[in-house]
């Protein structure tokens, strides 16, 4: 079958250390032979300074995550680091611990992510590109963090939240790596209750299938 293509705008690519590359026209496939499809969500553990107080608080080993987009045959995630980019899904995953990841897939796909909630997906989230990476985990479009971005789009563009909402109070801050890396950043005024979306509560919605590990 004849892949539908839907066309993204001229965008800005930014790379991890800050500064401009050349512009690229994103062309994304609304069909794919391959075992990933546009709109997946991928999962990994992280190596970031961050990233153990993340699976310490949450209580998952899972702490970064991103949207899959298939570009001209060749596959990207879709992710806020500093800043939000496009990376090569190699890239991606070479930068995990172990190279291990897991892609999940809403369990309605097929019905949902249509060729006009795919373009929706894509205007939804032109608007945070090149944004800073939020390392206070607000709940603002200022600067965004990972499953953030990704809840952000999905809901924006289909009405689907994809895991529960919750307050910074909420996680598991017991833990000395957890309270130093929360003194780190907020000194003595931590706002617990600052709304978050951390990368375990999408990971263990009900809303999505796993389709693939690795």
């Amino acid at each position: 079958m004849k892949n539908l293509l839907l066309t993204l705008t001229t965008i800005v690519i930014l790379c991890s250390c800050g500064e401009h590359t050349e512009s690229k026209t994103i062309s994304i496939s609304s069909e794919s032979t391959s075992e990933f499809q546009n709109g997946d969500i991928i999962f990994q553990t992280s190596q970031s300074s961050q990233s153990k107080a993340i699976q310490l608080a949450t209580n998952s080993k899972y702490s970064h995550v991103g949207i899959i987009y298939n570009n001209s045959n060749k596959w990207y995630v879709y992710e806020a680091v500093q800043p939000v980019k496009l990376t090569p899904l190699k890239v991606w995953i070479d930068r995990g611990k172990n190279d291990h990841y897991v892609v999940k897939r809403l369990k309605n796909a097929t019905d949902v992510l249509t060729k006009e909630t795919l373009s929706k997906m894509r205007q939804v989230g032109e608007q945070y590109m090149g944004k800073n990476y939020d390392i206070y985990f607000e709940w603002s479009d200022d600067k965004i963090y990972c499953s953030e971005l990704v809840w952000k789009v999905y809901k924006e563009a289909t009405g689907i939240e994809i895991g529960k909402l919750e307050e910074l109070k909420d996680f598991d801050l017991t833990h000395e790596a957890v309270k130093q890396k929360m003194k780190e950043r907020y000194g003595d005024n931590i706002p617990m209750d600052e709304k978050v979306i951390s990368p375990a509560a999408m990971f263990n919605s009900d809303k999505l299938i796993t389709v693939k590990e690795e």
